[in-house]
């Protein structure tokens, strides 16, 4: 059976399916604190998605403090990109916080360094395990992993893998993808659309792990990966259609992440009973 979303409240919504559009009216609300560890070359990209989301973005990724600041924010972000020394160990801290917190394993595979890094946070259960399908299959132990951060298997090929990490996390893993897919260990949900002028723009992928960070912040795991899966696809249709190409398009589409309303996200998900 597939179901698509309504605008109701988030109270009258069956327990299998989720309110994205409830999430993102309390998410611009609330203003929730996200603070990312995430790679060097996606920061302002990150911050500035965040800010235009409607979040307050905290790139605090230093020991002795991440664990301290996680305590205080919202949301978590950890973001294996570019895994130094010092934000493998900020990461390490941050995670031990009661905040709900977002795994981007990055190029996990082939890279032993980050794949190592990113199966012992698995034990600190994300509340959100978010990557492409390459990556999610490597998480698992059932891939090697991708093209560095492109991916070479479809999104629907993660499936099992993507199910069998939230059963192990009991959290909620989000398969990125033409079709984002979206698994906990009973609800299904795919997200169809957006642009691929996304792949085209630096920290497109990475920026959408920091959004589900913030809106965990809000809502529960299942729901946070939705409504930030349905407001991507939103804003890069939107973006796209009046760009010239990737320069153009990314900064139309922290525009038009600002733009984004509530009910623009009413039918963006699919919801398998």
């Amino acid at each position: 059976m597939v179901v698509r979303t309504s605008s109701s409240p988030s109270t009258s919504t069956p327990a299998w399916e989720a309110d994205p559009a409830g999430a993102l009216a309390r998410l611009r609300e609330a203003v929730p604190l996200t603070q990312c560890i995430t790679n060097a070359v996606v920061t302002n990209f990150t911050a500035n998605a965040l800010l235009a989301l409607g979040a307050a973005p905290a790139m605090c990724d230093i020991p002795g403090e991440a664990g301290l600041f996680a305590g205080i924010a919202g949301g978590v972000l950890v973001n294996l990109g570019t895994p130094t020394a010092e934000q493998r160990d900020a990461a390490r801290e941050a995670v031990t916080a009661p905040t709900p917190w977002v795994l981007d394993p990055v190029a996990v595979g082939a890279l032993p360094v980050r794949t190592a890094l990113a199966r012992e946070l698995l034990a600190a259960r994300p509340a959100i395990i978010r990557g492409n399908a390459s990556e999610i299959l490597a998480l698992a132990g059932v891939g090697a992993g991708g093209r560095g951060v492109d991916a070479t298997d479809a999104a629907e090929d993660a499936l099992d893998a993507a199910r069998a990490l939230a059963e192990r996390t009991g959290g909620t893993v989000a398969v990125s993808g033409e079709v984002d897919v979206i698994v906990d260990a009973e609800r299904t949900a795919r997200v169809p659309g957006g642009s691929a002028l996304l792949t085209k723009v630096t920290g497109g992928g990475c920026a959408l792990g920091a959004a589900m960070a913030a809106f965990a912040a809000v809502a529960e795991p299942f729901e946070a990966a939705i409504a930030a899966s349905a407001v991507w696809a939103v804003a890069s249709e939107r973006a796209a259609s009046g760009s010239r190409g990737p320069g153009s398009f990314a900064v139309a589409f922290l525009d038009e992440l600002a733009a984004v309303r509530p009910e623009d996200l009413t039918g963006r998900a699919e919801f398998a009973r």
